[in-house]
């Protein structure tokens, strides 16, 4: 065995640190891959979450462009190159321009300049959800009383004997290093490791209160919701669902759609379900707190409501809305509405908006935005979703 390997203390001769060196730069390289691919997911946001075929279930994964990775180096002059750095025919005081771009779908000429590659990466929904919903959660979420408690295992401390798989090896090397210390200023000649500097996380069983939600998803499918408002409001709540799901052990879906009247669907059905006919929002809410009052206590639930239309109401039925609502806050931890309106910003300006935003100067469990299109849905998400909210 190698001086270097027995003594613990790192590389001893040029081989070994040159071995040292190359693992490093592996480690750093993959990284800052890591980082990069993160960043690009990030870039990419919102074409991957107005995606139509991942809202139709036609694709399991989605597809991201990155730009390829390579070390950096010096890159030698080509021989057949007159001029370089320094020895061009600008003067003291000239200008130097931005190199002209192609389009980036422009068709260019064949040559044989150097150019840049891009590759595709192809992500599971799942990856891609887990990834989004780092900095999510439910607001104003509450411990409850209705599964009264529930297990959970948290780490406590570290034992010498323990599940290969909870080996902490930073822990490991600590104890090792202290051992070595102790031994060599007694003159011993220290083994790198033994058994006994091995440390094992340890878990313990805890009983927590119970996080019970429920998420009341309504969409409004009445004549003046085109198949694009469908579209959009359904995209944001199919990924605010794959978020939340991923989220909370303990979280019940209700769907409800409404014209003139409304009624309860599977998931399944609610993202096919269309309608005509007027629209009275009074009709839906009172639907959701029929079913809150069948199903969902208040003093058990986390009870959480997003309505999604573009705002046009009955004119007869505001007092009946406005009254539905109101009714609603006290036993909601949140009320959320999405205006899907093709207008330029995001406050809300319709009939059922203007409800809320009022309902929203009163209390802080109420909030109200407003999408144009697919590529404002992220945005939407974050506003409800957000930590700080």
């Amino acid at each position: 065995m190698s001086d270097h390997v027995s003594g613990g203390s790192g590389p001893s001769s040029p081989g070994d640190a040159g071995w040292y060196d190359l693992f490093s730069r592996g480690a750093r390289d993959w990284l800052r891959h890591n980082e990069k691919v993160r960043e690009a997911v990030r870039r990419h946001l919102p074409q991957i979450v107005a995606g139509a075929d991942v809202l139709s279930g036609g694709a399991s994964t989605v597809r991201v462009p990155v730009r390829m990775l390579e070390h950096y180096r010096f890159r030698l002059r080509n021989s057949n190159e007159q001029q370089g750095v320094g020895q061009g025919p600008a003067k003291p005081g000239d200008r130097i321009g931005r190199p002209q771009q192609d389009g980036e779908y422009q068709r260019g000429q064949g040559g044989n300049e150097d150019g840049s590659i891009q590759y595709t990466l192809e992500f599971r929904i799942d990856d891609i959800v887990d990834w989004l919903w780092e900095e999510m959660q439910l607001p104003n979420l509450e411990a409850k009383q209705g599964r009264a408690k529930e297990d959970d295992w948290t780490r406590e401390g570290w034992d010498r004997r323990g599940a290969r798989s909870r080996l902490d090896k930073r822990r490991s090397l600590k104890e090792s290093i202290k051992r070595r210390g102790v031994q060599s200023a007694a003159g011993v000649q220290p083994p790198p490791f033994t058994d006994d500097d091995l440390r094992f996380r340890q878990l313990a069983r805890r009983e927590q209160p119970a996080m019970q939600a429920v998420v009341m998803l309504l969409l409004d499918v009445s004549g003046s919701m085109g198949e694009r408002e469908r579209q959009i409001s359904k995209t944001f709540f199919f990924w605010a669902i794959q978020g939340l799901r991923r989220q909370y052990r303990h979280l019940d879906l209700v769907f409800v759609a409404h014209t003139s009247e409304a009624w309860e669907f599977q998931e399944d059905e609610f993202f096919r379900v269309t309608g005509t006919g007027g629209t009275i929002a009074s009709s839906g809410l009172r639907k959701v707190r029929e079913i809150i009052d069948a199903r969902f206590s208040p003093s058990q639930y986390n009870i959480y409501v997003f309505y999604a239309s573009d705002g046009e109401n009955f004119p007869s039925d505001q007092p009946q809305a406005q009254a539905a609502l109101e009714d609603l806050i006290d036993d909601c931890n949140y009320l959320g509405f999405l205006e899907v309106a093709p207008l330029a910003g995001s406050v809300p300006d319709s009939e059922v908006g203007k409800l809320f935003l009022h309902l929203a100067d009163q209390r802080d469990n109420v909030g109200a935005y407003r999408v144009s299109g697919s590529e404002d849905v992220w945005d939407a998400v974050r506003h409800f979703f957000a930590s700080d909210a």
